[in-house]
């Protein structure tokens, strides 16, 4: 009898866990990067962080996922950063394109590096 009970809790387990919201963005290490970014600081260079970031982008596409907002305007920061601003107007204008509610933020932040 405890076989059939232990085998019930399983099958509601794995059916309940079916029914879990899957997130619609490709998440891969961003949080982590910006985690370590602000407690670890340091932990991860810039160079890292783009190559992480820019990876976990390819494989947002390649499964068909969006990555989440901010991801760009990261790797826009992290462009700047390394004195690549080309590499980094094109990120925060690609945050933009995708997310037009980051419109002010990312002019804002253009402006500014324009005045540099």
């Amino acid at each position: 009898m405890r076989g059939l009970q232990l085998s019930i809790m399983v099958a509601a387990l794995c059916a309940l866990s079916a029914c879990a919201p899957k997130s619609i963005y490709y998440w891969g290490r961003y949080e982590d990067l910006i985690y370590d970014m602000y407690v670890n600081p340091g932990k991860a260079d810039p160079g890292t962080q783009v190559a992480r970031l820019t990876e976990d982008i390819d494989k947002a596409h390649a499964q068909g996922q969006p990555v989440p907002p901010g991801v760009h305007a990261h790797l826009g920061y992290l462009y700047y950063q390394q004195g690549n601003l080309g590499g980094a107007e094109q990120e925060f204008r690609t945050e933009k394109k995708l997310f037009p509610e980051s419109t002010p933020f990312v002019e804002g932040v253009l402006q500014r590096m324009r005045r540099q």
